[in-house]
């Protein structure tokens, strides 16, 4: 059964706008959310500061302090860190070698294609136990 993950519109504006603001570069981020019987809910996307400043164009390398301020945040709210989210800039949004090599079990992995002229698709991607990416599908949350 393929795993859902449940987005609500605001976040995926939000996404949008930082893949945008970041563009050339990548933009990087956490999610944090509920991770359910189908797939996971993602109640609040995060920016974090991509500290890889020799490859900014095709790598991103999550800040620790806010790796660390996401995981507080997510325990005082009884939720939990589900994921990575972050940019392709002028690529699919289909995880490189270096994603599968650098990807953890159990985490879901937003992938943003942009260009100069936008955002041109959002996927995202779970690692199965043959060490390979499955798509889940995204959903729209409900509004609530």
């Amino acid at each position: 059964m393929a795993q859902v993950l449940s987005l609500h519109a605001a976040e995926r504006r939000q996404l949008a706008a930082w893949a945008c603001d970041a563009y050339p570069h990548e933009a990087c981020g956490l999610m944090l959310g509920v991770s359910e019987a189908d797939g996971v809910r993602v109640l609040e996307v995060r920016r974090a500061r991509n500290l890889n400043v020799e490859r900014a164009r095709d790598r991103y390398d999550i800040d620790p302090a806010d790796y660390l301020a996401a995981e507080r945040e997510a325990t005082a709210r009884g939720c939990e860190l589900v994921g990575v989210w972050h940019t392709h800039p002028d690529h699919p949004a289909r995880p490189s070698p270096t994603d599968l090599a650098l990807a953890w079990p159990g985490w879901s992995y937003v992938i943003a294609a942009v260009t100069a002229a936008g955002m041109t698709e959002l996927r995202a991607w779970r690692l199965n136990g043959g060490h390979q990416f499955d798509e889940e599908s995204i959903e729209e949350a409900d509004p609530s």
